[in-house]
Parts: structure tokens; C-alpha cells; sequence
């Protein structure tokens, strides 16, 4: 695929990023969890830039000075971390005098965003297809990590040049966890308040079908627990 030969590009702490264009996709699943329907047509307008890889535990200490997961390794996803904390890595990471001079502003995937990233063009359960015997070769999950987190990368990426989509550590979204509404939506942000946070992915200890690409987590803000991390987007304002 042309997007997955795009070059990457990088920050101020070694951060590596996939330029994705705006695009049309069909969002949910039909015969997946009940709050996955109604599926429905997301566009999004804008191209946007996200992580190939899922935020590190040495990236995290880097910004924030502290790490708190439990499963150390500097190159492991970043664990143990709350959607708040997930939030304020964005907004110090945004206020290092490297990335203001670049113009760079970070900040979470809407979950229209993580999803669109995740099925890379994909229509079917798992970015790669319906296989789930194929699982293993994409990512972390309960019949492969021995219960524990991976460095990242070590798994095959997405047709997008994306890893850990599907695995690892779950991921937290921008937005408020909320029902999905049969009508087609533009740029969708989610509810301006709610009582749970959308994460995405699955992570080391999920079944195979809390893997799947339109699989809907979701937990407080305050809770940051040993399956939970992120990734980030970034955008210019130059």
C-alpha cells in the first residue's frame, strides 16, 4: 500500500510518525458487541499523523520525568497510566522547546481516528482480515504475551505500517464513550461529557475478539491499570 511506503517522520525524543490521509470509512461492526452498531460512514476531513508505535516507557520518562508501569523496559509500552496522565504527556511533551519551535501541538486519536488508523483500509474484524489464527503474528494477546507487555514493534504492522494496533496494551482515545448513532458523520469528537473514557485495542491479557478492530473499551479517568497506554497524533501549527 502507497500510505505504508510514505516515510516516516520523527521528533525531539525519538518518536516516529505515519502520515495518514483523510478518508472515508465505514466505523463498527454489526455482528460484533452491541455498542459496535449501528455501523456507520466516517469521514474525516484532514490528514493527521500518528504514532507507528504505542508511547514507551523511556519516551514517557523523557517527558514526564517518571515511570510508572509495571512491566519495566524502556522500550515497552508505557503502562499503569490514567487517561488524565495519558493527556498531560501530550501537553508537556507539546511544551518542550523542540517541539514549539517545530510547531508541533500532540494530543490522543478521536476513536473515529484510532479506528480508521487501526483497519488501514480494512473492512473486516482484524486489520489483516477475518483469520484469527493469524492473530499471533500481529500482536500481544492472552494465548501469546505470558501476561506480560512487548517491546514494541516486534509484531507484524498493519497494511498502514502501524504496530500494536491489535495488542500490547490498550489504548486511550480522545473521547467520551458514548452510543453510536445510525447516521453518517463528519470529524466525529464524541459527547462533551460522559462517565467513561474510550480506550481501543485490546492489550496482553484481552481475547482474541477484544482485539478486534472495532472492539469498544472504556474506563474511568482516573483508573490507569497494567493493560492501559497510548499512542499519540500530532498536527503543525505552522
Amino acid at each position: 500500500p502507497l500510505i505504508a511506503k510514505l516515510p516516516l517522520k520523527s521528533n525531539s525524543i525519538g518518536m516516529q510518525f505515519k502520515l495518514l490521509p483523510g478518508g472515508v470509512f465505514t466505523m463498527g461492526s454489526d455482528s460484533g458487541n452491541s455498542d459496535e452498531s449501528p455501523t456507520h460512514q466516517v469521514t474525516l476531513t484532514k490528514p493527521f499523523e500518528i504514532g507507528v508505535y504505542e508511547v514507551t516507557q523511556e519516551q514517557f520518562q523523557i517527558v514526564m520525568g517518571t515511570n510508572p508501569s509495571k512491566f519495566e523496559g524502556d522500550k515497552n509500552p508505557v503502562e499503569m497510566v490514567s487517561r488524565n496522565a495519558a493527556v498531560r504527556f501530550c501537553q508537556k511533551l507539546s511544551a518542550m522547546p523542540a517541539e514549539k519551535v517545530a510547531g508541533f501541538v500532540y494530543r490522543l486519536p478521536t476513536e473515529a481516528e484510532w479506528e480508521y488508523a487501526c483497519r488501514a483500509g480494512s473492512w473486516t474484524s482484524y486489520s489483516f482480515g477475518n483469520d484469527e489464527s493469524k492473530l499471533d503474528d500481529y500482536a500481544w494477546y492472552n494465548k501469546n504475551s505470558k501476561n506480560s507487555t512487548h517491546p514494541v514493534g516486534q509484531k507484524m504492522p498493519n497494511d498502514w505500517g502501524l504496530y500494536d494496533m491489535h495488542g500490547n496494551v490498550f489504548e486511550w482515545c480522545q473521547d467520551w464513550y458514548d452510543n453510536y448513532f445510525q447516521r453518517d458523520v463528519t470529524d466525529p469528537m464524541g459527547p462533551s461529557e460522559g462517565g467513561h473514557w474510550v480506550r481501543r485495542g485490546g492489550s496482553w491479557n484481552s481475547n482474541s475478539d477484544n482485539c478486534r478492530s472495532a472492539f469498544r473499551g472504556r474506563s474511568s479517568l482516573y483508573s490507569g491499570k497494567e493493560r492501559d497506554g497510548f499512542r499519540v497524533v500530532r498536527s503543525s501549527v505552522k
